[in-house]
């Protein structure tokens, strides 16, 4: 694994951009993990979980409750938690301190915004399955996206029994039908046009450049993400692929000799490359201070 690690940093090093890739596992290496009836859970939804069935974060998430009392409850105590009362993981701050020289791009399927809470740059995000912190009209009658994170904590303080007042609940401005979460869950999403031509913008400016693809917590099956970032490693002549995850390394063949797998746990992992990009920091400083 040490190995493996100094050669990531030297790729890292020699990088003229990182292109983040983060979906469920980052997330979890945080404690937000949305397919898990776990402690956590239980301890913010338990009375939801009981009264409902519920059996973790996700299913929440898709449910038909059965009023938009409900509905909004839910998702004002879910944001609240972890975006109103998020603050800068270990996790993240590894992970700011392994691209802080680089320029970079993050495409990532998580929704809870904690890129952009812990200070990477909303230019540089694209949220390809949409995001906690924005509501769009249900039956998307225009494409218009509504920031509602103050509004999410104020119904979080008057929920009572996982339900908010009905005179709190979200109406379109336009229809005056029912607003949803930004969360690709029906064929009425709104896509981020934005944030996806950020990223080609990105890719075309580090088109045939020295590219980092740092990979984190994404399962094989996972076509939305990682199938276009192993295309991307395989058209890039001096692109250089790591993927980090637990348990579950995938690469395939044609980009082997250009690609490096760390498996294991993953806040333990961007600690140790954070680490050694410490450590390489302080010797090019030493060098240079000795006139080397």
């Amino acid at each position: 694994m040490d190995k493996v690690i100094s050669e990531v940093i030297q790729k890292l090093e020699e990088a003229d951009a990182v292109l983040i890739g983060a979906s469920n596992g980052l997330s979890i290496s945080e404690g937000l993990h949305l397919f898990a009836d776990n402690q956590a859970f239980e301890e913010l939804f338990g009375d939801l979980k009981r009264k409902y069935g519920l059996s973790c974060i996700l299913q929440g998430m898709g449910a038909r409750w059965p009023s938009e009392e409900e509905k909004w409850g839910f998702w004002s105590r879910l944001i609240s938690h972890y975006c109103g009362k998020y603050q800068e993981t270990q996790v993240m701050a590894d992970l700011k301190k392994v691209i802080e020289k680089k320029d970079y791009f993050v495409i990532t399927s998580n929704g809870e915004c904690h890129f952009e809470l812990c200070g990477f740059n909303p230019e540089k995000i694209y949220e390809i399955e949409g995001n906690w912190l924005t509501i769009q009209c249900a039956s998307r009658c225009h494409d218009k996206l509504y920031p509602w994170a103050d509004l999410a904590e104020k119904m979080a303080t008057q929920e009572k029994g996982g339900k908010i007042p009905s005179a709190m609940i979200p109406r379109c401005p336009i229809c005056g039908g029912p607003m949803q979460v930004h969360m690709e869950m029906d064929d009425n999403f709104i896509p981020d046009t934005k944030g996806r031509k950020h990223l080609e913008d990105f890719l075309e400016r580090y088109h045939g450049r020295k590219l980092v693809i740092l990979e984190l917590g994404i399962g094989w099956r996972n076509q939305l993400i990682k199938a276009p970032l192993m295309r991307l490693t395989a058209g890039e002549p001096k692109a250089f692929y790591v993927t980090v995850n637990l348990g579950e390394i995938f690469i395939p063949d044609e980009i082997r000799e250009k690609s490096r797998g760390l498996d294991g746990d993953m806040a333990k992992i961007l600690h140790e490359l954070a680490k050694e990009w410490g450590e390489e920091e302080w010797k090019e400083t030493a060098l240079v201070g000795c006139g080397i």
